[in-house]
């Protein structure tokens, strides 16, 4: 091609650029056309690859479902105004505030008018003075809001009792640790508020205040993490207070390793409420009521759950499950006529 010098000169940096284009866009098109076999990949590069790779996650079928907590489950909250004072009792002797006259007055409102039965039947107001009257543990006020007074003067049976208010929404909790030896199940743990009158209940559906102060309370007095739990409402009935905790979900949204026996806790969380539901069912709720475990019926279900369980492939989950449902089943029976209640 003849032309110019000056007009060659001109064009060259656009003929470099096509035939560079050129040289990518062919190559291109041809493997797109016939790719052809692709090199295989070394067992070195697919481990390497699939350690890169995040676990797929794992459905846990038998994780508890918590039920959200609802304020207005307490009724009839205690006056603020009548409250306030209590702080200043902060770092005092328990006992101090519990022979307090306003609070003693306060005590009627929350805690259930029932019987009790702490090694013999008695009023739960004579549990609590027993656990309470001489405590020198300082009351505790945390949050400029929350009143929590405990005593483990229980002169037997491991005899401890925890009070808690709180002095803004004005709610009153309490709970009583023993271990009985009548036959019913023990260790057990009778959580009690006169303000909520629910049928069935899980911790989850208590303030989360509470539900943290009672586990620290708990820790300090020595209370296992998994014992029967009751609920003492105003009603005067003792229904289940669910364990509904998940003992392989860690603090920050993290799972628990497998191998840390978590999933064992929660099977036994399972069995211990569905042994108290079974307990109270045939005790008709009642506060003071005992019997003898176990009924035949009982040993029945858990050799067929056991059987049912024992060949899959998750054994431990399956029974979780399993008897998560029979302790439903058991709570949200209609209800049944009451007869003589064996003492």
């Amino acid at each position: 091609m003849s032309g110019s010098p000056s007009i060659n000169r001109q064009f060259r940096p656009l003929v470099g650029l096509l035939l560079f284009l050129l040289s990518v866009l062919v190559p291109l098109s041809a493997f797109a056309q016939d790719p052809g076999p692709l090199p295989e990949a070394s067992d070195h590069v697919l481990d390497h690859a699939q350690a890169q790779q995040p676990p797929a996650p794992v459905e846990r079928r038998d994780a508890p479902t918590p039920v959200p907590y609802d304020k207005s489950i307490f009724l009839t909250p205690l006056d603020p105004a009548q409250l306030t004072a209590l702080r200043s009792f902060g770092g005092a002797p328990a006992r101090d505030l519990f022979h307090d006259k306003q609070f003693r007055k306060l005590m009627k409102a929350f805690v259930p008018n029932c019987m009790f039965h702490y090694g013999r039947d008695m009023p739960l107001d004579d549990a609590l003075d027993m656990a309470l009257s001489n405590s020198q543990i300082p009351v505790q006020v945390h949050d400029d809001r929350y009143v929590l007074l405990s005593g483990n003067g229980g002169p037997y049976l491991s005899g401890r009792a925890f009070l808690w208010i709180d002095t803004v929404d004005g709610i009153g909790l309490g709970a009583f640790f023993f271990t009985p030896t009548n036959g019913e199940p023990t260790p057990s743990l009778a959580v009690f508020s006169r303000q909520v009158k629910e049928a069935t209940l899980a911790l989850s559906q208590l303030p989360p205040a509470f539900a943290q102060d009672l586990t620290l309370w708990s820790m300090r007095a020595g209370i296992p993490s998994i014992t029967t739990r009751y609920f003492l409402n105003g009603a005067n009935k003792r229904i289940l207070l669910e364990h509904d905790e998940d003992f392989c979900s860690l603090g920050d949204g993290t799972a628990a390793p497998p191998d840390s026996g978590c999933e064992q806790l929660n099977a036994d969380a399972a069995d211990t409420d569905e042994t108290a539901a079974y307990y109270l069912d045939q005790v008709h709720y009642a506060t003071n009521a005992t019997a003898w475990m176990l009924g035949p019926d009982q040993i029945a279900w858990v050799q067929l759950r056991d059987r049912t369980c024992l060949g899959i492939a998750d054994p431990l989950g399956c029974r979780i499950r399993l008897t998560r449902e029979r302790t439903h089943g058991i709570i949200h029976r209609p209800p049944i006529h009451p007869g003589p209640h064996p003492h």
